[in-house]
């Protein structure tokens, strides 16, 4: 049993601040608040980060496209986010710089360099490089691409952004409840009773607090109706979707194309062996939980790098796709595409009774600021007056001094020689500094138990499991990392059967 895992039965009074969701919003505002001193419980009916905190292009970003619609503010507060996040998580983030060839049919030369220089400047560049023109040559493009750009932004592990937050605000004396399901909340005045459905043994416990957040993502609308709170906003839903191929190009820089319907579709290195491709946006109306690739959504990617790549990408060439559906702040725009992808917080609090907060909207980038704003807006009702402290904390495992990954990354090489390149850049990639921990007592690869194949062995499900909250195989595959696209179904399957014989 995870120690992170179980309710404090032992609990006889209210704690301060419950969560409903265990996406990037609900982490972070759990971390925020257990660093203020307020006791937490976060509770999420699946797992971590199970929805759309792991379905997204894994970018840490302001935002370039959104300039064309004005959202000078948004843009401009997720470039000054993209720093602070790559100075404190330095291990699952990454600078990646990304080529835009020039269509001059789709938008003109002076356009793209304005908006460069805006992107650039709004947020300030201390860790990155700035924008410049480039001229393109050869494979994998088409001939006819001569001229293009390239500007940075950042990569990340996005569901391990949310883990990262869970365990820091664990190690702060939050509660943890994956696979907890809330089932209802009503106010009695000043204290929230909330019942809680564990989604493994169907056993209810009753729990009582002072505030709650409703951060339920994509199902923050349909949570109401458990919660019987007020509310004066709507979501708008969209779906976006992604296709991974076989590796399309061998350096490290990602491509950005822009489509004639004015949309624009990323090409990404990733997991070393291969190419991310993404995103749709669709407005959605079924159940989150439900949302799947759709076939035209697979033709529609695939034509999308077909317009730049000269070898043609198919759909038969896809070896793995996934869709999530983005909860977006409703601002009446005709045009999904065109719908803010900033928050916003809508607070309660009437005399004499207990406090929610509606959480909606936001992005992977803007995570630390919503939570830090959600928190100012609850510490002092519940009588706590610290200030904000996220800027400058690192999560776990990004104590990394001048967040340098290169220096980091020998340093784990020199003290691990057996571990072989291949495995180090895993482990250091995956857990930063927490990564003596993984390997504490151990000093060979037999030390590491039965290997799964890939760089999947023995010792990192168990710290999975024993840190992170991993309880199937799915988690550990396809959540806490992507080995699942690396070991095949024979090494699913022993892991599945792993979990089943031998997990605590």
């Amino acid at each position: 049993m995870n120690k992170y895992m179980a309710i404090d039965n032992s609990a006889s009074s209210p704690i301060d601040l419950l969560i409903i969701g265990g996406g990037i919003n609900g982490a972070g505002i759990a971390r925020d608040a257990a660093g203020r001193g307020l006791s937490v419980l976060l509770c999420e009916k699946g797992d971590l980060a199970q929805g759309t905190s792991s379905a997204s292009t894994k970018l840490i970003h302001g935002g370039l496209r959104y300039l064309e619609y004005y959202e000078f503010g948004l843009v401009r507060k997720a470039l000054v986010e993209r720093e602070v996040l790559l100075r404190n998580a330095a291990h699952i983030i990454r600078p990646l710089q990304f080529i835009l060839p020039h269509t001059p049919a789709l938008r003109p030369a002076w356009m793209i360099r304005l908006g460069l220089y805006l992107y650039d400047n709004l947020g300030g560049l201390r860790l990155l490089p700035p924008s410049k023109a480039v001229r393109l040559s050869g494979a994998p493009l088409k001939g006819e691409y001569k001229k293009g750009f390239v500007y940075s932004d950042c990569w990340v592990q996005d569901a391990r952004l949310v883990v990262l937050n869970a365990m820091d605000a664990a190690r702060r004396g939050a509660t943890i409840c994956a696979r907890t399901e809330c089932i209802s909340a009503v106010r009695e005045g000043p204290l929230w009773n909330v019942q809680l459905r564990d989604a493994r043994t169907g056993a209810i416990r009753q729990v009582a607090a002072r505030a709650l957040v409703n951060a339920a993502g994509p199902w923050a609308a349909s949570l109401l109706d458990r919660i019987k709170a007020p509310t004066t906003h709507t979501l708008r839903l969209a779906k976006g979707s992604h296709i991974v191929v076989k590796k399309l190009f061998a350096h490290d820089n990602a491509y950005i194309f822009q489509q004639p319907d004015g949309r624009i579709v990323f090409a990404i290195p990733f997991e070393q062996d291969f190419t991310l491709i993404g995103t749709t946006d669709i407005e959605y109306t079924g159940d989150p939980a439900d949302a799947k690739i759709s076939d035209a959504e697979i033709a529609y990617l695939c034509d999308a790098v077909n317009r730049y790549f000269a070898k043609p990408v198919a759909p038969a060439d896809v070896v793995w796709s996934y869709a999530g559906v983005r909860p977006l702040l409703d601002d009446a725009s005709a045009n999904v595409s065109a719908v803010t992808r900033d928050y916003a917080l809508e607070w309660h609090a009437e005399s004499g009774l207990a406090p929610v907060l509606h959480v909606y909207g936001g992005k992977l980038t803007t995570y630390r600021v919503l939570a830090e704003e959600a928190v100012d807006k609850i510490a002092p009702a519940l009588g706590r007056l610290k200030r904000g402290w996220t800027e400058d904390a690192m999560l776990p495992g990004g104590e990394i001094p001048q967040a340098d990954f290169a220096n980091f990354l020998m340093a784990v090489e020199a003290s691990y020689p057996w571990l072989g390149q291949g495995l180090a850049l895993h482990y250091a990639r995956t857990y930063g500094t927490c990564l003596k921990e993984l390997l504490k007592g151990r000093q060979t690869i037999a030390d590491l138990g039965t290997h799964f194949g890939g760089d999947l062995y023995e010792a990192e499900v168990r710290y999975l499991i024993a840190h992170e909250w991993a309880e199937t195989a799915e988690d550990i595959l396809w959540r806490r990392t992507k080995h699942g696209l690396h070991i095949g179904e024979t090494g699913a399957g022993m892991l599945t059967k792993w979990l089943a014989e031998k997990a605590d």
